[in-house]
């Protein structure tokens, strides 16, 4: 698991998510219209050269691991640092949030706009195509939402975690995270999310449930000029 997660974002993409990357070598980026991202075989020393070859001028990515200057070509445009936390309480008892809707193609719109409200981390209007997607509505409106995005060996990530400003302080977003860790570990899945490192609040209500912190790494947006 450890060597698996110190560079999840290439063990995903080289591995079970390659059906939905593009790139070769030592390079692999998220099809455009899934989340941003990018893996390097070699995080201290990514090739830009090589991803260069398979995004347009404006593209911007998430890297993970990698802290270097920006190469010819290309800007930082975020610097931060973000903790992998992994699950290692016991299997909730039950499903938290048995009521709560599958998120399908027809929510897609919705699923991007709740995202780009509050910000949960790179988003795309096919992200939730890559595992279960769950979500609360309001009138017919999309108002907190998690699910599945990364996954390698028997790691499966929580991602998408939100609930709308107007919601909040309901518990949604949790409810909705511990179903997620309980139908992964029915499945035999290792549960693991990311969360920005000064995002305290977060954190804290991830330690609650039964997340500790396994390793932090600088994240950083770059776009090609």
């Amino acid at each position: 698991m450890t060597s698996l997660l110190d560079n999840i974002m290439w063990s995903c993409l080289s591995g079970p998510h390659a059906k939905f990357a593009t790139g070769e070598g030592p390079v692999r980026r998220y099809a455009p219209g899934f989340s941003p991202i990018v893996g390097f075989e070699d995080p201290h020393n990514p090739d830009f050269g090589t991803l260069g070859k398979f995004c347009e001028p404006g593209d911007s990515f998430y890297t993970d691991i990698w802290s270097g200057p920006a190469p010819p070509g290309w800007r930082i445009d975020k610097d931060a640092r973000m903790w992998k936390m992994v699950w290692r309480a016991p299997m909730p008892a039950e499903d938290a949030a048995p009521d709560a809707i599958p998120l399908r193609a027809e929510h897609a719109s919705q699923a991007v706009e709740l995202a780009k409200l509050t910000n949960p981390g790179p988003f795309g209007f096919r992200t939730p195509e890559l595992g279960e997607y769950f979500g609360y509505f309001d009138g017919g409106r999309l108002v907190a939402m998690a699910g599945e995005r990364m996954c390698a060996g028997d790691l499966q990530e929580v991602s998408g975690i939100c609930t709308h400003p107007d919601f909040q302080g309901r518990g949604l977003a949790r409810k909705l995270t511990l179903k997620l860790v309980y139908r992964q570990m029915q499945r035999g899945m290792t549960s693991f999310l990311h969360v920005v490192s000064t995002n305290d609040a977060a954190r804290g209500l991830y330690e609650k449930m039964g997340f500790r912190n396994y390793l932090e790494t600088p994240v950083r947006v770059i776009t090609r000029l």
